[in-house]
């Protein structure tokens, strides 16, 4: 048989039949391990049936440092844009969820670890604009490694930019609801990640700022074990709930429905 029609799940290590876990949600069917999906396949799975409009494609990165490490920062965007057909670490969608008018944001794990970049915050800034302008809800789906280290500062004004504007739209009484999947790390959980009217976390997704690795270097302490994965820090309050994937889009219109004021 094809060597495609298989696959090795990264948590139990078990060989897997691909249209099993596909039919699951890209959930390993003998131990729950969520694989990542792309942020194509993350609207696909939240809308209803049917078209949905993607808005705010056009937007490219520059590269104003002309940044290099191993590799420049123009071939890393142009590796970026092949591995996964998108210009940029981010897709936003205007469609319905339950017939409820929706604004979702989608990163992409695979567009440089979904790193935050000055077109990502734009972009997420610009989701939430519109969701202010149109006065509907919006929901941000996140899996990131945090800022983008190669566009330096500019990276990091977007955490600021970002939350200025999901504070409008807070003052403006409009839900937000944030989903984190794994990893959600660094400037990005540091900022609109964990802004949302509700935080809802996929299960085992690990969220923290820096690594554990890192944190046990600078404490030198041994951390607890589960430390910065979704139900430790649900246990400590840092999450509102952790709802598995087939549950999520069910969970996310329920939630909705109760923000918005509408019967269930």
């Amino acid at each position: 048989m094809a060597d495609n029609l298989w696959t090795r799940c990264n948590n139990c290590q078990r060989i897997l039949y691909k249209e099993d876990i596909l039919e699951n949600h890209s959930v390993c069917p003998a131990c729950g391990f969520h694989f990542r999906l792309s942020g194509v396949e993350r609207l696909t799975m939240l809308f209803d049936e049917g078209p949905f409009d993607v808005v705010d494609h056009g937007l490219l990165p520059l590269d104003p440092l002309k940044f290099v490490d191993s590799q420049s920062y123009t071939v890393r965007l142009e590796t970026g844009r092949k591995k996964t057909s998108l210009p940029e670490a981010v897709v936003n969608a205007v469609g319905s969820m339950g017939g409820i008018r929706v604004v979702i944001s989608a990163l992409d794990f695979a567009f440089m670890g979904g790193s935050m970049g000055s077109v990502v915050g734009e972009k997420i800034t610009r989701a939430a604009e519109r969701a202010l302008r149109e006065r509907i809800p919006l929901i941000i789906v996140s899996v990131s490694g945090g800022a983008r280290m190669q566009e330096g500062i500019l990276s990091l004004m977007q955490m600021a930019k970002t939350s200025g504007a999901l504070a409008r739209l807070d003052e403006a009484a409009i839900p937000y609801i944030s989903v984190l999947a794994d990893p959600t790390t660094g400037g990005v959980s540091a900022s609109f990640a964990m802004l949302g009217d509700l935080n809802i976390a996929e299960p085992n997704a690990l969220i923290g700022f820096a690594g554990p690795r890192v944190i046990e270097q600078t404490i030198r302490e041994k951390l607890p074990k589960g430390f910065q994965r979704s139900e430790f820090l649900l246990s400590h309050g840092m999450v509102d709930d952790v709802v598995p994937r087939k549950n999520l889009r069910a969970y996310l219109i329920r939630a909705l429905r109760l923000l918005l004021n509408r019967p269930q």
